[in-house]
C-alpha cells in the first residue's frame, strides 16, 4: 500500500498531500511555504516526480508551481486552464505513471470550478483513493459561486454528477482525500469527520444521498458571503505567482508605532484576546494567531493596505507573516515584539485595556436598565455572519458583520454599544476596530474620537479585569427572545471561520420534573462583549453555565431541580430546556 501524508493548514482550513512508494512522491495541491513539504519530503527520502493542481484555486496562493521548479518534477494542471507558464497539460483519460507500484488517473470533476481535476490514486492492488480538491468533500461539496453568481447554478449541477462519477468509479474502500473542507470558506459546507472513504459518502453526502434539483437547491440555498481577498487568488494563481518571501520584516520602535497608528494604518496586535483585553497599544487590532487571522484580516483590509504586525515573540510574528503570505500578503510594512509597555515606550497614556463583563450583565440591563457598573446598551451590535444571524439573535440587535464593520461604524448610535459574536474572537476585532473608529471615511473616525473627548466612556479605557480562559454566560432564558422571523434569540452556532463545530453535550435537564423537553441547543457557543461607546467589554465563549448566587467567573452547572422564573418562560421557544437556554 501507498503512503499518503496530510499537510495541514488549519489557517485557512485546507490539506494538500504527500503520496509516495518510499522512492518518487506525488505532491497535490501544495500551499506556498514550500519549505514544509520540502522538508517532509527529506525526511522521508523521497524525491518529488510530480506537482498537481485539482484546480487554479480561490482561496490561497499555490505553490505548485515554484515547488516543481525547486524540485525539478513536472507541474500538471487541467489543460482547458488557459495559463501563460510552462506546465504540463492534464487530461481525464490519460494516465500519469509515477512509477511501476503507482500511477494517478485524472477525472474530469466540474463543479467547483469548470476545468476541475479529480486525482484517483492507484497502487499495486487497484484504486487506494481519490484526491478530490474542492469536488467532493466530508460530508459535503465544494462551493460553486466562487465564478460569480452567474454560474452558480450550473456548477451546482455539475457538482453533483461529479460526485456521482466518482462513486459510481470507485469502491467502497478507497479513501477521499479532499483539499477543502475543514474550515475554509471554499466548502459550501463545514466538512464532516477529518477522514472518510467512498463508501461513507455514498451514504452520508447529499451530492449522493439527493436528487440533482434538492441537491442544487439545498447548496446554493446555504451559501453564504466568502472573504473579499478570494477576488485577488484566481486571477494571480493563474499568472503563476512569485515565490514566497518569508525574510523577517523590519523592527519598528515605539515612535513608529505610534506613527502608523496616527496614520490609520493597520498594525495588528497577534496575542490572545485575553491578553488583548487585560492590556494593549491603543489603536491596534485585535486578531489573535489563536484564530483565523489571515482570513479575517485579509478580508477586513482593502488590499495593498501597508499592516504592521505585533507579537509577543519573534516566532509569533514569524507566523503571522507565513499565515499572510499564503494569501498573497507578502511583506508586512514592520514588525515589533516583546509587550504593550515595550510598544508604548514605557508611556502608560499610549495604553488602553477593555474591561470584562458577563452576558447575563445584557440581561440585567435589558431587564432593569443597568448592570451594576455596566451600562444599559444603546444597542446590541452582532458581527457574526449573515448564515448565523438568520439562525437566531438577540432581539432588537444591530447586525453589521465584522467584514462589514470598517465601513459602517457611521451606523452606530452614540451611547453604550455592546458587541458580540459566536466565538468572541470577531466580537474582540470589532472591539478594537469600533474603538479606534477605523473605517473608510472620515468623518466616521472623527465622531468616535469626538465621543471619547465628551467622556461618553467614563472608566472604560484603562482597568479592564484580566479575563479567565472561560467564564460562565448565565441562562440564556434570561435575555427576551422567540423562535420566529426576524427577532429570535437562541444559542448561535460557532462561526464557520472558525473552522470548528459546535459539540453539544446531552442536557442535564431532560430528565427533569421541570424541564423534561430535550434541549435542542445545549452547549453551543455564545461569546459576548460589550461596548461602552468607544470602550468595550468582553467574555468569551463557553458551555458552562451559572447557578444563582454564583461568584463571577466562577464556572457551574445549574441544578436540574431549578425551575425557570416564569418571567424567563415567556422567552423559552419549545424543545429546549429552562436551564439552557
Amino acid at each position: 500500500m501507498l503512503d499518503v501524508r496530510v499537510i495541514e493548514t488549519s489557517s485557512l482550513g485546507d490539506r494538500s498531500y504527500l503520496a509516495h512508494d518510499g522512492e518518487l512522491a506525488v505532491v497535490v495541491d501544495p500551499q506556498r511555504d514550500i519549505d514544509r513539504i520540502a522538508a517532509l519530503a527529506g525526511r522521508l527520502g523521497v524525491r518529488v516526480a510530480w506537482v498537481l493542481e485539482t484546480h487554479v484555486h480561490n482561496d490561497y496562493v499555490s505553490g505548485g508551481l515554484h515547488l516543481a521548479r525547486l524540485t525539478g518534477a513536472r507541474y500538471g494542471l487541467s489543460a482547458a486552464d488557459d495559463v501563460p507558464f510552462e506546465r504540463v497539460p492534464v487530461r481525464e483519460g490519460e494516465v500519469i505513471e509515477v512509477s511501476g507500484q503507482m500511477r494517478i488517473r485524472p477525472v474530469a470533476t466540474p463543479g467547483h470550478t469548470f476545468h476541475h481535476l479529480s486525482y484517483v490514486l492507484d497502487g499495486p492492488d487497484g484504486p487506494e483513493g481519490v484526491f478530490t480538491g474542492g469536488s467532493l468533500l466530508l460530508g459535503t461539496t465544494g462551493r460553486t459561486d466562487l465564478l460569480g453568481q452567474d454560474h452558480a447554478h450550473e456548477l451546482a449541477r455539475h457538482q453533483h454528477s461529479s460526485a456521482r462519477r466518482l462513486a459510481d468509479l470507485l469502491p467502497d474502500g478507497a479513501a477521499v482525500w479532499p483539499t477543502h473542507g475543514f474550515g475554509s470558506f471554499c466548502s459550501a459546507a463545514q466538512a464532516d469527520g477529518e477522514a472518510s472513504t467512498i463508501g461513507r459518502e455514498r451514504r452520508h453526502n447529499p451530492a449522493l444521498t439527493l436528487a440533482e434539483g434538492e441537491f442544487v437547491e439545498q447548496t446554493l440555498a446555504g451559501l453564504d458571503v466568502h472573504p473579499a481577498y478570494y477576488a485577488h487568488m484566481g486571477p494571480r494563481n493563474a499568472a503563476g505567482p512569485d515565490p514566497i518571501d518569508l525574510t523577517p520584516a523590519r523592527t519598528a520602535g515605539p515612535d513608529e508605532l505610534r506613527q502608523r497608528i496616527d496614520d490609520g494604518e493597520w498594525v495588528v496586535d497577534l496575542r490572545s484576546r485575553k491578553a488583548f483585553v487585560h492590556s494593549h497599544l491603543a489603536g491596534t487590532v485585535s486578531l489573535g494567531l489563536d484564530g483565523p487571522m489571515a482570513t479575517w484580516l485579509g478580508w477586513l483590509i482593502d488590499w495593498g493596505a501597508p499592516i504592521t504586525l505585533l507579537g509577543e515573540t519573534p516566532v509569533d510574528v514569524a507566523q503571522a507573516q507565513r499565515e499572510l503570505a499564503r494569501i498573497g500578503i507578502d511583506r508586512p510594512a514592520a514588525a515589533a515584539s516583546g509587550s504593550p509597555e515595550k510598544w508604548a515606550g514605557g508611556r502608560s497614556g499610549r495604553l488602553a485595556s477593555l474591561p470584562a463583563a458577563l452576558f447575563a450583565d445584557l440581561a440585567a440591563a435589558l431587564r432593569h436598565g443597568h448592570a451594576g457598573a455596566y451600562p444599559p446598551p444603546a444597542v446590541v451590535l452582532d458581527v457574526r455572519l449573515p448564515h448565523e444571524w438568520r439562525d437566531g439573535h438577540v432581539r432588537g440587535a444591530v447586525h453589521i458583520p465584522l467584514p462589514e464593520l470598517p465601513h459602517r461604524i457611521g451606523e452606530l448610535p452614540a451611547g453604550p454599544v455592546w458587541v458580540h459574536c459566536a466565538s468572541g474572537y470577531r466580537a474582540t476585532a470589532a472591539a478594537s476596530l469600533a474603538r479606534q473608529g477605523r473605517a473608510e471615511s472620515g468623518p466616521h473616525r472623527r465622531r468616535l474620537h469626538r465621543r471619547r473627548r465628551r467622556g461618553r466612556a467614563d472608566g472604560g479605557l484603562t482597568g479592564a479585569r484580566a479575563v479567565p480562559e472561560s467564564l460562565p454566560v448565565g441562562r440564556k432564558s434570561e435575555v427576551p427572545h422567540d423562535r420566529t422571523g426576524a427577532r429570535t434569540l437562541r444559542n448561535p452556532p460557532a462561526g464557520r471561520a472558525s473552522g470548528r463545530r459546535p459539540r453539544p453535550f446531552p442536557c442535564p435537564h431532560s430528565a427533569s420534573s421541570t424541564a423534561r423537553a430535550r434541549c435542542r441547543v445545549s452547549g453551543i457557543k455564545w461569546s459576548v462583549i460589550f461596548a461602552a461607546a468607544a470602550s468595550l467589554r468582553y467574555v468569551p465563549s463557553t458551555i458552562a453555565r451559572t447557578r444563582a448566587g454564583s461568584a463571577p467567573g466562577q464556572t457551574r452547572r445549574s441544578s436540574p431541580t431549578t425551575a425557570a422564573s416564569s418571567s424567563a418562560a415567556r422567552w423559552m421557544p419549545s424543545g429546549v430546556c429552562g436551564r439552557c437556554r
